[in-house]
């Protein structure tokens, strides 16, 4: 149950990266001052850099969303029935996704506890889960 928590814990960010997406354009946690501008002047210099970055903000939430929901499926229908496929699966793919997008954030100093911190909760979560499942399916 509890990786099935983490997979909500994704779908919950997801939905906070959309909603950020359409009130303030800034992604949560970050400021004018880690892009170097305000949304305002961004769609002032460029409204077609500003429709393009809400497009891929806007595409990195669903994906994040779509994540969520299959760790709570993998959690709900498979660890849950035994299956280790499931739980490995579950756990390596929100993995491999933070393997590939983290880096970046702290080569551009966008490395804000406002902004990675429910990821950061959102790991520990999944790894409690997935120790705590994989203690269960060896017993």
């Amino acid at each position: 149950k509890v990786v099935a928590l983490a997979g909500i814990g994704l779908i919950g960010y997801g939905i906070l990266f959309l909603l950020q997406n359409f009130t303030g354009f800034i992604e949560l946690g970050l400021t004018p001052d880690h892009l170097g501008s305000t949304p305002e002047q961004i769609a002032a210099f460029s409204s077609q850099l500003y429709d393009y970055i809400s497009h891929v903000q806007v595409a990195v939430g669903g994906l994040i969303i779509a994540l969520g929901v299959a760790v709570v499926a993998l959690a709900w229908f498979g660890i849950r029935t035994g299956q280790k496929w499931a739980l490995w699966t579950a756990f390596i793919s929100p993995v491999i996704a933070l393997v590939i997008s983290l880096p970046l954030h702290y080569v551009y100093g966008l490395n804000t506890l406002g902004h990675l911190g429910p990821i950061y909760l959102d790991v520990v979560i999944l790894i409690v889960g997935t120790v705590m499942s994989y203690n269960a399916l060896q017993a």
